[in-house]
Formats: structure tokens, sequence, C-alpha cells
């Protein structure tokens, strides 16, 4: 799962129709995040199944000194899907004389909150929000002062959200905005387990998949759709070919349901993806992170091998 907030969509975005026609339904993971989904997604995070949170966490507290020691002083700190800023928060009080943070993130609300709350707790930090889908071209605002380097930020196994070539790219983007002497955190989820992963994407209080249909809620107020919520249940799977966690919605009876003009069918039993949520070995991480220009300098797990923290510099 990813905290990223997702935009209001209107009727003529693509990616949504397209996904809700194709052979195998599918919607792009960035509709989960409307204001309710981040809030569902913030509990998520505190549930006894869901351990990326509470593991990175840990990982964080321990290492952050000798991070902050790699990065060194008077940083600018970049962070797509900033969210509700827990970590961002650590890493602040971590770093020396941080010159400024840059916050980005889709939904609106939630990023000028933190960014309040953030100018608040930390006196003479500039934070300069960015509203912006960072899946894209991102256009990131000039540094208010020169900072020494850009750390870009990354945590919370995000980088599992994306398609492989896609994670590429966008490691590749955040290489360029980091600038020639730019360092990468990264937090990567790399558990193989399905048990564990089932339990996680599942939990047994229902928070996940209110979490999930959610999504349909969001498509009946931006995309004028009809979905009965309680048409659907919500099923987690575990790939192990691909090493990745899938979130599907399923269909329990035959139905047509209208989303922005297009009639939509589904079968009984048929599932909608609404995300997939890469594992990837540590191996697969080192070579992403190579292929997209960075550098390994440091990576460190918790006790279980699953969490990591990938330190990177620019190669």
């Amino acid at each position: 799962m990813t905290a990223t907030a997702a935009a209001h969509l209107t009727p003529t975005d693509d990616d949504v129709l397209a996904g809700l026609l194709a052979p195998r339904k599918h919607l792009p993971c960035r509709l989960l995040y409307d204001a309710r989904g981040a809030a569902l997604f913030e509990q998520i995070c505190t549930l006894d199944e869901y351990y990326p949170t509470r593991n990175e966490l840990a990982l964080l507290e321990r290492h952050l000194p000798a991070i902050a020691d790699a990065v060194g002083p008077e940083a600018r700190v970049i962070e797509p899907g900033s969210g509700a800023g827990v970590k961002t928060r650590m890493l602040l009080r971590a770093l020396a004389d941080v010159r400024e943070y840059v916050p980005i993130d889709i939904s609106r609300e939630q990023l000028e909150v933190n960014a309040r709350a953030l100018r608040a707790e930390f006196p003479g930090l500039v934070v300069q929000p960015l509203c912006a889908d960072y899946t894209a071209d991102l256009a990131l605002p000039a540094p208010a002062r020169p900072p020494r380097r850009t750390l870009a930020f990354f945590p919370g196994s995000t980088i599992g959200n994306f398609e492989p070539d896609a994670a590429r790219a966008f490691l590749t983007r955040l290489a360029v905005a980091a600038g020639a002497d730019g360092r990468l955190l990264l937090g990567a989820d790399a558990n193989g387990d399905a048990a564990s992963l089932l339990r996680a994407y599942d939990d047994r209080r229902g928070v996940t998949a209110a979490f999930d249909k959610n999504v349909l809620a969001h498509l009946n107020r931006t995309h004028q759709a009809g979905f009965e919520l309680d048409a659907f249940t919500h099923r987690a799977v575990w790939d192990p070919a691909r090493c990745r966690v899938e979130m599907h919605l399923v269909s329990v009876r035959a139905q047509r349901v209208r989303v922005g003009g297009a009639t939509i069918e589904l079968a009984a039993g048929e599932p909608i993806v609404t995300e997939h949520c890469y594992k990837h070995p540590r191996a697969a991480v080192a070579e992403l992170l190579a292929a997209a220009g960075w550098r390994l300098l440091h990576v460190v797990a918790d006790p279980d091998a699953r969490m990591h923290l990938w330190l990177a510099a620019r190669a």
C-alpha cells in the first residue's frame, strides 16, 4: 500500500475507464487515496497485522543518526507521497541544519495541513508543498536557499506499487531531481511469506477491506458511477511468480455499472484489481537502483529481513 493520496479525477481520465473496460479489469491505485482513503490507510498502519510501518519505524529510529551523517548538513529534502509525515518528522529531527522540505502529494488538504504543522514544529524550516501526481514528471520549486545536497526520501515500500519498468523510470526521475551529489533514502519490503502478507493485506478487523471498497465510493463521487459497495468483497492474493500482493474487489454477482458514461459489465466472481504491491527481493532492488542511476551506499534490514532501508548516492 501507499500513503499517496489521489486526485479528484474527471470522467475523461483514460486510465480509469480503459482499466475498467480491459479484459482484466483494473484501476490506478491512486484512486484509493482520497481523504477517506488516506485516513483509512493511517488506521491500517496501526494494525498488528500490518508490519511494514512498524518495522520501518524501528529501522529509522535505530539508523537515522548514521544516515544523517552520510547526508550531511544543510540538505534539501524532497518527499514524494509525503502522507501524514510521521517518518518525515523523524528524518527532519535527525538531519543537521536541514534547509528545506518539499512534500509532494496529490491530496491538497492533507498536504496543507501537514505543511502548517511542520512550519510550527520546525521554526526556520522552509516548507514548499507541491500538490502533484509524483508518478508523472515534476517541476520542483526553486530552492529558497541553495542546499549543500538534496535528499530524496521515499519510505513505506511505496516503490512496490509501481510496475517494475515504471519503478525504474520513477527512480531515474528522482536521481535527476536530486542532482549530481544527491542522496536517496528508500524503504522497501522484501517479504515473501504468503501467510504474513495475506494477514497484512486482509486484516481481521476489515479496515483494509473498507480502504479497498472506498475506491468505489470515490468513483461514484468523481465519475458519476453507480457502484454498490455491498456488491463487492475485498480479496488479497499473493502471486509468488511476480513477488507481489494483489488487492481485488470481487463482484458478488453479475452486474452492470455506469461509469462516466460507459457501461461496465462484471460477471459473478470477477475481480477489479485495485493495487499491486511488489515485494522485491533484495537483489532486485539493488538492480533497480543501479539501472536508475543510483550507487548503493548502505542497506539495513529488520530482524526478519522483510523491511529494508536503502541509502544510495547518484552514480
